[in-house]
């Protein structure tokens, strides 16, 4: 279920219907000023609403009041095991501060940091991790990995709770993909506090992204989590944020930038689709709309299964066609396909949003389709034509039978 408290972390507003949140960390040491707020700079321009910082060292608590100063996005400082760090990052700007409670210090230390978050209206994220678990529960990991998550995270919970304190997050993460789903659905029913998302070490760009895909795509379906980081063994902090997106994109819960549509390709390829993709999809991220731009390799299907996308190409051996929302727009060789795509997209953007077409181009490429489709491929278009024809002929029918009824336009009483 979704959570119900609402919490602000800086200006970006975390739970209680509000988006879901995009999140990184920055790969630097935090006491390099120079190139962390370089790294939050570049996370920032391709989407990251929040990002983390480690701090584990008092150089690096220092560090933040420049960081929090020069950064475009709020900081979160994450910390382990010490909690006068944690004290030093709140006095110094950070926006949140990610701590678990299991290695923080005891009640006590989690009580001065909870004391001093109050006076400075800091919140807090309280994270739980597979890996560090409280010492009464890790027999309970072996017999239960979920339930001693679930449990952990509660406990903590109501610790912030005996405290008075209901300004937080909860993360609760496993290297284990069933695992981060089955224990998150379990803790989203248990608290009302907003949860963030993530699995934890997953991997490198290729597996990370599949294996987080997976498992935040499957939560974030359900309704579950309000923030979400992409844990990938990369020194580019903004990779994250773009599988990020692209998770959300898929899933229709933000919009951010184009949307690119490729068919997967088949022995019917006339053309290198794979270079043609890759450049589209480069030349894509200077434009900030959330268009649809589709990529078919070829003609076989027309652009039916595409017809719903702001443009598109599709191609064939020595010529394509570049069309708009299913309608052709001009045929152009096939070298020229990326190019000419982008001019369309230009001109659209300079006549205020509006398709400018050349109708002896279009019908030129209209030309073009009819001689290279297959007029035999079941398309969506076709299938309901068929199915329009279907009742068409059913209504007829039974027209013809009511018309052939010895009872037809008499009218009966039971009386």
């Amino acid at each position: 279920m979704a959570s119900h408290k609402q919490i602000r972390v800086g200006d970006v507003l975390i739970g209680g219907g509000a988006p879901v949140a995009v999140q990184t960390m920055t790969k630097t040491e935090t006491a390099n000023v120079a190139a962390t707020l370089e790294q939050i700079r570049r996370a920032a321009e391709v989407g990251a609403d929040l990002v983390r910082v480690a701090v584990p060292r008092d150089e690096d608590a220092e560090a933040l009041r420049e960081i929090v100063a020069g950064s475009p996005v709020p900081i979160i400082a994450d910390i382990h095991f010490n909690h006068t760090l944690a004290l030093k990052a709140i006095r110094n700007g950070a926006a949140c501060v990610r701590l678990n409670p299991g290695n923080i210090g005891g009640r006590d230390k989690v009580a001065e940091v909870v004391a001093l978050a109050r006076e400075a209206q800091t919140p807090l994220r309280i994270g739980v991790n597979s890996g560090s678990l409280p010492a009464h529960l890790r027999d309970l990991e072996y017999e239960d990995p979920i339930e001693a998550l679930v449990q952990a995270a509660v406990g903590f919970v109501e610790l912030m709770e005996s405290l008075d304190f209901t300004d937080f997050k909860v993360s609760m993460k496993s290297t284990s993909v069933p695992n981060t789903i089955a224990s998150n659905r379990l803790l989203s029913e248990r608290i009302p506090y907003p949860l963030h998302l993530g699995v934890t070490e997953a991997g490198t760009k290729w597996t990370g992204s599949l294996k987080s895909a997976v498992g935040l795509g499957t939560l974030l379906a359900d309704g579950i989590g309000d923030t979400i980081r992409i844990s990938l063994s990369t020194f580019q902090a903004e990779e994250e944020v773009k599988v990020a997106w692209e998770i959300l994109k898929a899933l229709k819960l933000r919009e951010r930038g184009p949307v690119l549509i490729a068919c997967p390709t088949c022995g019917r390829l006339q053309f290198d689709m794979d270079s043609v993709v890759v450049e589209i999809e480069r030349r894509l991220e200077a434009y900030p709309d959330p268009i649809e731009v589709s990529v078919l390799g070829c003609a076989v299907n027309g652009i039916g299964e595409a017809r719903h996308a702001d443009f598109g190409i599709t191609g064939a051996k020595d010529a394509g066609m570049i069309f708009s929302r299913g309608e052709p727009l001009k045929k152009v060789p096939t070298g020229q396909l990326v190019d000419e795509l982008f001019a369309e997209i230009d001109r659209w953007y300079a006549a205020g949003k509006t398709i400018v077409r050349d109708e002896r181009a279009a019908a030129e490429a209209a030309q073009w389709l009819s001689e290279n489709e297959d007029t035999s491929a079941m398309t969506p278009e076709r299938l309901a034509a068929l199915e329009e024809e279907a009742v068409r002929a059913q209504q007829a029918a039974e027209a013809e039978l009511a018309e052939r009824s010895p009872v037809a336009g008499r009218r009966f009483s039971r009386d």
